[in-house]
């Protein structure tokens, strides 16, 4: 028996994998019904609620290649039929939305994707959140099935029994609600945003940070403002990928032979060394003279931190704010592939909470997503940046670098910039109105800026060009 006796009376477990009757997609494992489960989870914890059934049969078809599927029913319809009084015809009409959306392009490019659970969680609020919003009926049971392949292993010769073990009028709804909406799903499918989902593989996405960072991508798929910054971002992106990490000098035995250095292990030693009397030996290991020869190694961890400071406010709307995050983004990932630790800061009136890059994914949802508030106050923003430097500088190690994504209107006071330099070393990158200069008295104090103006803004070859030699020149700095 798939479910063990202990857990066939327990309505929480025998409802959901009892929904599966209505299925109609067959996977080939049980890992992938466990999966399944997994976004069914996340859907309650969105505030999605849909049955089981249906965010197994539509998170197949869009995260599952067809080799390992079968679009076939898992129960006899005339047993459906039976169980719940609904017409035939409605089990017919939901097989046709089911195989509609196997066969849509979106589900093609989806699968090739392979995204993570969390991300298809993602997509399935998307496509099933308004329709699971009209749901009448709430469902006659609660949800609390345990992440157990087990208990979907070989499952369909009892489901039958599972069927009848509660009432299925919350799984009924949901076919009358889903096969009258069809065409609405169906577009809600084709419109599914793939390039930020794309966006998210190339770079190792936040999505699986938990519900927060869901919460945020579900955001991004729904604002068409986002979808400029990640066309910006996958423009200019792959010739960051291909930077790489040069290795480090180390004193660990590993990788080849890379130079000279004062320490090292004494099965490093330079051999010459030892022609040295003893007394002239020990002084010179004494005094570091000693020449040990240095291995290749990557660098152990990072010696420096990045704060990412994007302007926010309104006059980064549109183009400059487009510009601002894709380089921000392809920037940051830059350092990361090089080491480097990055933190990102949002600010127009204030300065909002830092979101930091961790273990190599950066905030990709948080970035897209954030809407900042009105207002724009330069002096009170970099007053707080200089005392978060000083606060940090008492217990972080690491250097500081400040870069700054901002309009070329950028007034902060030269005082407070002086004071920021002195604590970090400050780039800057301002975007320049049509026809305006770069009129700031605190330039001088940045150890390095780039300006781009508007008719770089303005076509959409040109902002890649300009990208890409801002990289450039940075990597050659």
């Amino acid at each position: 028996m798939p479910v063990p006796p202990e857990l066939a009376s327990d309505p929480a477990v025998v409802g959901p994998l009892g929904s599966l009757a209505f299925s109609v997609v067959r996977p080939h494992s049980a890992t992938l019904a466990l999966r399944a489960l997994r976004w069914h989870r996340d859907l309650e914890r969105l505030g999605v609620r849909v049955p089981l059934f249906v965010a197994h049969d539509v998170g197949l078809l869009l995260g599952c290649p067809n080799e390992q599927l079968e679009i076939a029913p898992r129960v006899d319809p005339n047993a459906l039929v039976g169980a719940t009084g609904a017409p035939p015809a409605l089990f017919a009409n939901y097989r046709r939305v089911v195989e509609e959306v196997a066969d849509s392009e979106t589900a093609r490019r989806s699968r090739a994707l392979r995204m993570t659970d969390d991300m298809l969680a993602v997509l399935l609020a998307r496509v099933l959140g308004s329709t699971a919003q009209r749901i009448q009926i709430a469902p006659s049971y609660p949800v609390a099935v345990p992440l157990d392949a087990t208990l979907v292993e070989g499952i369909d010769g009892q489901l039958v029994a599972l069927l009848p073990q509660v009432r299925r009028g919350f799984e009924v709804d949901m076919l009358n609600k889903l096969t009258d909406a069809r065409l609405y799903v169906l577009t809600l499918v084709d419109a599914l945003d793939l390039d930020t989902l794309q966006l998210f593989g190339m770079l190792g996405g936040d999505a699986g940070q938990g519900a927060l960072a869901q919460v945020d991508l579900l955001g991004v798929l729904g604002a068409p403002e986002a979808n400029d910054v990640v066309d910006f971002s996958l423009e200019i992106l792959p010739s960051v990928l291909e930077s790489k990490a040069r290795p480090a000098a180390s004193t660990h035995a590993a990788f080849g032979y890379s130079g000279l250095a004062r320490k090292g292990s004494i099965d490093g030693l330079v051999l010459t060394e030892l022609a040295w009397d003893g007394d002239e030996l020990m002084r010179r290991m004494a005094d570091d003279e000693v020449l040990y020869y240095a291995r290749e190694q990557a660098h152990d961890e990072a010696s420096r931190v990045h704060h990412f400071l994007v302007d926010a406010s309104a006059s980064m709307r549109g183009e400059r704010a487009t510009f601002a995050r894709g380089m921000a983004i392809a920037s940051a990932k830059k350092l990361l592939l090089a080491g480097e630790d990055v933190t990102f800061r949002f600010f127009d009136s204030r300065l909002y909470e830092a979101h930091s890059a961790r273990s190599g994914q950066l905030p990709i949802a948080y970035l897209l997503s954030f809407k900042g508030e009105h207002g724009r106050n330069p002096s009170r923003v970099f007053a707080e940046v200089e005392r978060t430097l000083a606060i940090a500088s008492t217990r972080d190690p690491r250097e500081p670098i400040v870069h700054v994504f901002t309009h070329g209107a950028l007034y902060v006071p030269r005082d407070v910039m002086a004071a920021i330099s002195r604590r970090a070393k400050v780039s800057g990158l301002f975007m320049l109105p049509s026809g305006g200069d770069l009129d700031l008295d605190y330039l001088d104090l940045l150890d390095a800026h780039w300006v781009v103006d508007h008719s770089a803004l303005a076509s959409r070859s040109a902002r890649a060009k300009e990208a890409r030699r801002i990289l450039g020149t940075e990597k050659a700095a």
